[in-house]
C-alpha cells in the first residue's frame, strides 16, 4: 500500500479544509492525517490504494467551497501504520 504527502497552498486556512480532508479520506477510504502549517499551507499524509490517493488528490485539489486551492505539491511517502483520518 503506498502513502503521500500533500502540501496544498492557496486560501486553505481557516476554511475547514482539513475537516474537508478527513470527510473526503473517510468517502474514499484512505488513512492518515491532516494539519495546518505556520507558512500558511495545509499539509496531509494519506496512506491507501493507488486508486484511493488519486481520487483523494483529485478531491483535495478542488477543496472545500470556501478555499482557493492554488497549487497541491505531491511526494511518495513512507506508509504509517494508522487506521483513521486525525486532524492535528
Amino acid at each position: 500500500m503506498p502513502a503521500r504527502r500533500f502540501l496544498i497552498s492557496g486560501r486553505v486556512q481557516g476554511v475547514g479544509f482539513r475537516y474537508f480532508a478527513q470527510r473526503s479520506a473517510r468517502e474514499v477510504g484512505v488513512s492518515g492525517w491532516a494539519r495546518n502549517l505556520d507558512d500558511g499551507r495545509v499539509e496531509v499524509h494519506a496512506n491507501g490504494t493507488p486508486a484511493q490517493l488519486e481520487d483523494f488528490e483529485s478531491r483535495l485539489r478542488l477543496g472545500p467551497r470556501s478555499a482557493d486551492v492554488r497549487s497541491v505539491e505531491v511526494h511518495e511517502d513512507a506508509v504509517l501504520n494508522l487506521h483513521s483520518f486525525d486532524i492535528r
